[in-house]
């Protein structure tokens, strides 16, 4: 495993494991099988409804808790500082842990500030070794890199062959923040799997075209936390380790970057009504 420091010199696995969308009954198993294989990062979330069942995993698996990073996320609907300071204990108990090795501001609505300042609390208590954002665009990330007391230690944005993120990572870069990638398989979409850049290349290697993928964020100094529920594909997406791809092989994927999410924008009004709309109803 290769490993990233923080700006606060913690290190952080660069290949874990996420959760999202798999469900509390099946999460458990799953968690399990990918630490039994070598992952030591495990990604969660508030909202994804399944941060008892990593506590489970995690107490149950055999490895000691501080040989694992776990990370997770606060919800739009426990925005605000207190009642993101409740959210971080409720996590905590969850989790079955005294500390969150990563915690992330999920989406920058609400009052994300007020979160922010419970999470630097939390962070000068001891509760979380290091804290951060998710899809935090250039703008916030360079707003709240101005203002926070304790800049953050990583974002989370969308980030596949697809949509890279170039603009994005070069001011992650400025202000020491480390880009980490959600979705590095793009969930599958423009026939990813089967694309006949990363395919070609992949057989190079002998290498499929999602390791192929996953070795160019990993080269291009992109956290990423691939998902499966299958543990041989669990295997697979670890075993990216033994090979590195050539200037031509990275100038081939660079070249099928569009720049565009294929997901949602936060530019767009009826996405952030979607999304502020989702952290009221939906609570975590």
């Amino acid at each position: 495993m290769q490993y990233v420091v923080l700006n606060n010199g913690v290190k952080m696995p660069q290949l874990g494991y996420g959760v999202y969308q798999v469900s509390n009954e099946e999460c458990e198993r799953c968690v399990r099988d990918a630490i039994s294989v070598g992952y030591r990062a495990i990604d969660t979330a508030q909202s994804y409804g399944n941060e008892e069942a990593v506590g489970n995993a995690i107490r149950k698996c055999g490895v000691p808790r501080d040989e694992l990073f776990v990370t997770t996320k606060v919800w739009i609907s426990n925005a605000g500082y207190e009642k993101a300071r409740a959210s971080i204990d409720a996590s905590l108990k969850r989790l079955q842990s005294d500390y969150i090795d990563l915690l992330l501001i999920h989406q920058p609505f609400g009052d994300y500030y007020g979160t922010y300042r419970a999470m630097e609390e939390a962070y000068r208590a001891g509760k979380l070794r290091a804290i951060g954002v998710s899809n935090f665009y250039p703008d916030r990330l360079i707003d709240i890199c101005q203002f926070a007391e304790v800049t953050p230690a990583v974002n989370q944005v969308e980030t596949h062959v697809f949509q890279q993120q170039r603009v994005a990572h070069q001011y992650m870069e400025k202000y020491g923040v480390q880009h980490e990638s959600w979705g590095p398989f793009a969930e599958g979409r423009k026939d990813f799997f089967t694309n006949p850049v990363l395919t070609q290349i992949g057989e190079k290697y002998g290498k499929s075209a999602a390791q192929t993928a996953l070795r160019f964020l990993l080269q291009s100094d992109v956290v990423v936390i691939p998902k499966s529920t299958h543990i041989e594909r669990m295997r697979q997406n670890l075993d990216v380790f033994d090979f590195a791809l050539s200037e031509e092989d990275l100038a081939a994927i660079r070249d099928l970057d569009e720049g565009e999410s294929l997901f949602f924008s936060h530019y767009d009004p009826a996405t952030v009504e979607m999304l502020t709309n989702m952290g009221k109803t939906r609570k975590a």
